[in-house]
C-alpha cells in the first residue's frame, strides 16, 4: 500500500516506522527537517519537508494514487484541513485524522472525518486497568457502523485461533500483542493467556465475537 503521514512527532514517526517495516510505501511530511531524525535508521520510506495541507507537497507524496493518509500532528486544525482534502478532493479510500483536543471533536463529526482522539484512548485505558476489565471499545462516533474492540486473553478453556474471530466480512484482527511486543499472525495463529487482541467488527458481527469471548471468560 502507498500510505502518507502528514507529521513527524511521537505518532507520527512510530507510525511511519511500524507501516514501513510491514513492507508499504511510506511517505512522511513535517514542517520541520530536524523531526525526520526520529525515524531511526530502520526507516526506508520518503522524507518531504513543507506545510501539510500544501497541495503540491502532497501530490508530491502521492496523494493522487495513495491508498490511505494519516493525518497526525499536532494541530487539530491541519490535521482536519488535510484529511478534508485527501478525502473530498482526492477521494483517497483511507483517512484518518488524530485529534489533539477533544474540544474540537464536533468540528470532525460534523465534517464526516474519522478520527482517533488520544486523549480519549488513554482515559479508557485508565479506566480499564481501574475497574479490572479486560474488554474496551473503542467507538469515537456514535453513528460508526465498525467497532474498534481490544481484550487481554485471562483464559483459554480450549484451542482458540487467530482465525477464529475472523470472516474477512464483518471482522478481522487489526494487531496482536505477546510479551509487550507486536506479532505478525495469520488464521493458524494460536492466541495465549495474556495476549492482547485488537479486532474491527461490523454491527452484525459482534454476536458472534462476543460468544468467543465469553467462552473466553473476557468481561
Amino acid at each position: 500500500m502507498h500510505i502518507i503521514v502528514t507529521g513527524c512527532g511521537r505518532v507520527g514517526s512510530q507510525l511511519a516506522q511500524f507501516l514501513s517495516y510491514e513492507g508499504h510505501d511510506v511517505v512522511i511530511i513535517d514542517r520541520e527537517a530536524e523531526s525526520f531524525s526520529r525515524l531511526g535508521g530502520g526507516f526506508n520510506g520518503v522524507t518531504l519537508t513543507g506545510i501539510a495541507f500544501d497541495e503540491g507537497l502532497l501530490k508530491e507524496a502521492g496523494i493522487e494514487y495513495a491508498d490511505a493518509l494519516a493525518a497526525v500532528t499536532n494541530f487539530d486544525n491541519t490535521n482536519l484541513m488535510v484529511a478534508e482534502i485527501a478525502t473530498k478532493i482526492y477521494h483517497v479510500p483511507t483517512v484518518l485524522a488524530r485529534l489533539y483536543n477533544p474540544e474540537n471533536r464536533q468540528a470532525f463529526v460534523r465534517l464526516g472525518i474519522d478520527f482517533v482522539s488520544g486523549t480519549t484512548l488513554l482515559a479508557e485505558m485508565i479506566m480499564r486497568k481501574l475497574l479490572q476489565s479486560d474488554l474496551i471499545v473503542h467507538q469515537d462516533r456514535l453513528e460508526v457502523e465498525m467497532r474498534v474492540i481490544e481484550f487481554a486473553v485471562p483464559w483459554l478453556g480450549g484451542r482458540v485461533m487467530a482465525g477464529d474471530f475472523e470472516d474477512g466480512i464483518s471482522s478481522r484482527i487489526l494487531a496482536l500483542e505477546r510479551s509487550g511486543r507486536l506479532l505478525r499472525w495469520d488464521e493458524s495463529t494460536r492466541l495465549l493467556v495474556g495476549d492482547r487482541v485488537v479486532l474491527a467488527a461490523k454491527r452484525e458481527g459482534m454476536g458472534r465475537l462476543q460468544e468467543i469471548m465469553e467462552r473466553m471468560g473476557v468481561k
